[in-house]
Parts: structure tokens; sequence; C-alpha cells
């Protein structure tokens, strides 16, 4: 997951996150648009869907109202452990205010649950990411990092029905995405389960900077047996 010591379009330490960095739009200027519109298919614009657990919408990330909770999960332990970003507001602002600046590869949203911020999500394109020097990427594979903020909400199943319900939102609202991917370090015992149940399958054990992953990837082609 992201670390402190990411750069915007580089890969950091602890794995390869959705760092934006200057756009790679091959269209003229006068042709391109910036921001999830584009890149992401207006992913402010999803619709709250129904799950086991509740009603869940993803929330685009603002710093001035989200920050302080964003930061209270990232100085959680068993966050920190694999996200990196323990430590002061700056270092939380610094990682979401890439992503804000970026070109819209990448979304930092909150996961909100009956009405109640409790997970933070980033959903990025990861075919222009620099993990697709890590695996054979397809055009407008889409990629998926998760973070379930409090401890009593963890342990109990809810990672893989959010995972189940943000992977079915990538597939309804990305018409050219054939398949939603992550890639959460093999330590992480609990999250790699968690997308095991959410219909994922482990397509491969990856080297990354700083950790050896599993690549977890959900195809469009298998929706319909899950």
């Amino acid at each position: 997951m992201p670390p402190r010591a990411a750069q915007p379009g580089t890969a950091h330490p602890s794995g390869v996150g959705p760092c934006p960095g200057p756009a790679t739009d091959p269209r003229p200027p006068g042709q391109r648009r910036t921001g999830s519109g584009d890149l992401l298919d207006d992913l402010a614009g999803w619709a709250p869907v129904a799950t086991p657990a509740g009603g869940f919408r993803l929330v685009p990330v603002r710093p001035h109202r989200d920050l302080p909770l964003i930061t209270r999960w990232m100085n959680d332990p068993a966050v920190a452990a694999f996200w990196e970003l323990e430590g002061p507001a700056d270092v939380t602002a610094a990682h979401v205010g890439a992503q804000l600046a970026g070109d819209g590869r990448s979304v930092p949203c909150l996961g909100v649950l009956d009405g109640t911020p409790m997970s933070y999500f980033e959903i990025y394109r990861a075919d222009l990411d620099p993990l697709a020097r890590h695996y054979p990427a397809r055009p407008h594979d889409t990629g998926v990092h998760l973070l379930i903020g409090g401890g009593t909400d963890r342990g109990r199943g809810l990672g893989t029905t959010l995972l189940r319900a943000v992977a079915d939102l990538v597939l309804d609202h990305r018409p050219r995405c054939t398949r939603v991917l992550a890639e959460p370090d093999l330590r992480n015992a609990p999250s790699v389960a968690a997308f095991l149940g959410a219909g994922f399958l482990l397509d491969a054990e990856v080297d990354l900077p700083g950790k050896r992953a599993a690549l977890m990837v959900r195809e469009r082609a298998l929706r319909h047996l899950l």
C-alpha cells in the first residue's frame, strides 16, 4: 500500500500504488479531459448500492472534510503496518493530495455504509499505474485499495462485502473495463481472504518494490459464475 515516501508517478517502497503523475493522454490538448469523469468514468456520480450490510456508496475525498478521519485510521497500528502512512495529518494530506492533483487516474474515496464513513478506498487505473510494469496489463484495468477504518468493523466479513460491492460498481459503470485487480501484501492474510471471498482469484504472486504481493483478479467474463 502507498506509504509516505511515494512520489507522484513512481513506485513506492512497500508496493506499487496509485500515485498519479503527469497525464499520459496521447490526445491533443484540446481533446483531453481531466478528472474522474474521463479516466474513471465519472466515479463521483456512481449511485449507492444495496449490500447485505446496508446501503453503500463511494464518496470522493474532500480533504477539508475528511482528512482528520483518514489520518486517524492511518495511525491505527493494524493499518500502518501495511499502508505506512502513520504520522501527522500532513503525511496523509500529501498522499491524498497527490491523487487529487493528478489527472484523475486515481480517486481516493470514503466508503460510506448506511450514512457512516467507515472505510477508505482508492480506485485507480491499473493500466496507467506503475503496477502495469509488473503484470500483463489490459487497457482500462481498474485497481482497488481498501482500508477498513474501525477495528470493530474488521474480522466480521465486511471487507468481503464491500469489495464485492465495489468490484460490481466498477464493472457496472466502466464498460471498457474487463477486470478489477488488487495487489495486497501476501503477509496480509485477512486482506487476501477478503478478496477471495469477494470473487477475486489469485492470478499470480508478484515481486513489487518492498513487498511480495498477491495479484488478485476479478474477471468480468466470470461474473455470472459468482
